[in-house]
């Protein structure tokens, strides 16, 4: 079973304006868990131009961290949560998951790097090498904080991973909407016809469905209202257009799923997902 409610989130930012919303998303989520939020930034380099010059100094190091300390503050000042922040140097991806370990934290807030100029996500980027990690599960925040989230989704192909995402999500975010989505790709892509599609549907309801609830424990209440949807089509698609069409705000996926023609979580999908979805995202490593 996923464990509970985090006792500590740890928000990665860069000080940037594009960290707010994670910045807002970790602060309300630590206010609703009555959780500590640990502020990271990691000092990969000089922030400013008069900088670049002397950055290799110790002393120089020093007022680097002296004012990304002094920015931290500021971003974290009139939060009405508990927090701490921390400075590191090096890989950023690493600093990020060593600090989830110290700190004990059970999830991990960041936001997106994207191509000014294309508009998408970028393929090796931070966020695509904490997707692919062990870490805790990873929260990428697109949208603006209107509250907590309140529509869930948790993508499955009736694996292990995607019971663990279940399961997690149910932990985290107990009495809200929540609902599987799975997208059947038929073999050679074809596209069935209306009654193909229909017994499809209902075989996959009296058997993957029914075997995955019994291996997959939940909470009596929790287990009661959920409800499947059975798309057909790639997974990029047909989740997008259902986030979409049903304002979602969360998407939960599980990596390290089954692979071959009925595979969708593995984490180079949940990682290519972040570049299609217009909602939130949380992956669930373990």
């Amino acid at each position: 079973m996923a464990s509970g409610q985090p006792a500590a989130v740890v928000l990665g930012t860069d000080l940037s304006a594009r960290c707010d919303r994670p910045l807002d998303r970790a602060a309300q989520l630590a206010g609703e868990w009555n959780a500590e939020l640990v502020a990271l930034h990691v000092l990969e380099g000089p922030q400013e131009p008069d900088l670049a010059l002397r950055w290799s100094t110790d002393e120089d190091a020093g007022d680097a961290d002296i004012l990304a300390r002094r920015e931290l503050m500021r971003e974290l000042a009139g939060l009405e949560v508990r927090a701490s922040l921390r400075i590191a140097r090096g890989d950023v991806a690493d600093a990020i998951r060593g600090a989830a370990e110290e700190s004990g934290a059970g999830l991990i807030v960041t936001g997106m790097a994207r191509s000014e100029v294309l508009g998408r996500f970028l393929p090796g980027s931070n966020v695509e090498r904490l997707a692919r990690m062990d870490t805790p599960p990873l929260l990428v925040v697109r949208n603006r904080v209107r509250g907590p989230y309140r529509r869930v989704v948790v993508a499955t192909d009736f694996s292990m991973p995607s019971c663990r995402a279940l399961q997690q999500a149910l932990a985290f975010l107990p009495g809200r909407e929540a609902e599987l989505f799975h997208s059947h790709l038929s073999p050679m892509g074809i596209q069935p016809d209306e009654a193909a599609t229909q017994s499809i549907r209902q075989g996959i309801e009296r058997s993957e469905y029914a075997a995955f609830l019994d291996a997959c424990p939940v909470p009596e209440a929790a287990g009661q209202s959920l409800r499947l949807t059975v798309t057909f089509g790639p997974l990029e698609t047909t989740l997008t257009r259902h986030v979409r069409e049903n304002d979602v705000d969360l998407v939960v996926m599980g990596t390290q799923g089954r692979s071959g023609l009925g595979g969708i979580l593995l984490g180079s999908t949940a990682a290519r997902m972040l570049d299609w979805l217009p909602c939130d995202m949380l992956i669930v490593h373990r």
